[in-house]
C-alpha cells in the first residue's frame, strides 16, 4: 500500500536477472585462480588477522611492543656498529669518521673521571699540603683538557673539511669532543679502530 512504484519495478528485475556462467578459462594470475594455500599459511594469515588490534588499549600495547623492539635493535646496533639501526645522532659517514678520529688517539679528557676520583680522595685528607696538591692537580687537569680539546677540535674540523667537503658537518666536532670525555671502554657505539690506527 505504501510501497513506492520504483521499488515495485526494481524488485522483479532483480529476481529475474539471468545467471551467466562464463566459459572462459580463469586467468592463473587472478586471485581466484591461484592454488589453495597450505593449512599452515592459512592459519598464519588467520592468526595475523586475529591479532590486529581492535581497541585503543590493544593498539597502545602493540605500539609499546614495537617501540621496545626498536630500542632493542638500537641497543644491539650501538654495541655492534650496525649503521641501519643507530640513533640519528650517530648515523652517517661524518659522524663515523668523527668517532674513529677520537678513538684512534689518546685524549686527556677520557682520563678525567679517574683523575677526579683521585683529586676527591686527596681533598678529603685533612693535611694542608695534600689539599693544596689536590687543588693544583685540579687546575692542571682542567687546563690540559681545554688545550687538548681545542687542538683536537681544530684538527678534526680541518680533516672533515678535506674529506667531506659537500657533506653536512654541523655538530660533528661537538659530538666528537663529547665522545672524548668518555672512557674508551664505555663509549657507544663501540670503538672499531685501535689507538694509533688512521681512521
Amino acid at each position: 500500500m505504501f510501497r513506492t512504484r520504483a521499488k515495485e519495478e526494481k524488485a522483479p528485475v532483480a529476481e529475474q536477472a539471468p545467471v551467466t556462467v562464463s566459459k572462459q578459462p580463469r586467468d592463473p594470475q587472478a586471485p581466484k585462480g591461484r592454488p589453495t594455500p597450505k593449512r599452515r599459511e592459512a592459519q598464519a594469515q588467520r592468526r595475523s588477522v586475529a591479532h590486529t588490534p581492535m581497541t585503543r588499549k590493544e593498539a597502545a600495547a602493540r605500539r609499546r611492543e614495537e617501540r621496545r623492539a626498536a630500542l632493542e635493535r638500537q641497543r644491539q646496533a650501538l654495541a655492534t656498529g650496525d649503521e641501519r639501526y643507530l640513533p640519528p645522532r650517530d648515523k652517517g659517514p661524518v659522524r663515523r669518521y668523527a668517532r674513529d678520529f677520537i678513538d684512534s688517539r689518546f685524549n686527556v679528557a677520557e682520563f678525567f673521571l679517574p683523575v677526579a676520583v683521585v683529586i676527591l680522595v686527596l681533598s678529603m685528607i685533612r693535611v694542608d699540603s695534600m689539599q693544596t696538591l689536590a687543588l693544583l692537580l685540579w687546575l692542571v687537569v682542567i687546563v690540559l683538557i681545554v688545550l687538548d680539546s681545542a687542538v683536537t677540535g681544530f684538527r678534526l674540523r680541518k680533516r672533515l673539511n678535506e674529506r667531506f667537503p659537500d657533506e653536512n658537518k654541523r655538530g660533528a666536532v661537538a659530538y666528537a669532543l663529547m665522545r672524548s670525555l668518555q672512557m674508551r671502554r664505555l663509549r657507544l657505539p663501540k670503538p672499531v679502530v685501535k689507538r694509533g690506527e688512521r681512521p
